[in-house]
């Protein structure tokens, strides 16, 4: 059965999605941009400072759901400039530091409030 995620702990959705979905023991995430889950704003600053954010507002939305970054099978990263790619990670390892995840990382033309990332998961329970 399928299983609607709501949680404090990640940004609100800010369209008609849901944060997170779970079913058959699986967690599938939306994609997670840098927003201050605790009021809302965007978090402005180098990719190394909207990465963290992000980073720490899925490991946050991966807790709501019974599981964590440490049971991640697969990231898609969204980058608005591919030169921020060793920046960006840099700080994607300090969350992933052993049996890392598959992952995608793609430069698109442009991401939901003109942030410079966006991060989705997979992960099981």
């Amino acid at each position: 059965m399928k299983k609607i995620i709501s949680t404090t702990k990640a940004p609100a959705a800010i369209g008609p999605y849901s944060q997170a979905v779970e079913i058959n023991n699986m967690v599938y995430t939306s994609g997670v941009i840098p927003i201050n889950p605790e009021d809302g704003t965007i978090v402005t600053g180098d990719i190394r400072v909207q990465a963290e954010r992000v980073l720490k507002s899925l490991s946050g939305l991966l807790k709501s759901c019974g599981t964590g970054m440490d049971k991640v099978i697969k990231t898609t990263v969204f980058v608005k400039d591919m030169e921020d790619f060793t920046a960006m990670n840099e700080v994607y390892a300090q969350y992933f530091t052993k049996d890392c995840p598959a992952r995608s990382c793609v430069e698109v033309a442009r991401l939901p409030k003109d942030v410079r990332i966006e991060i989705e998961a997979i992960a099981y329970l």
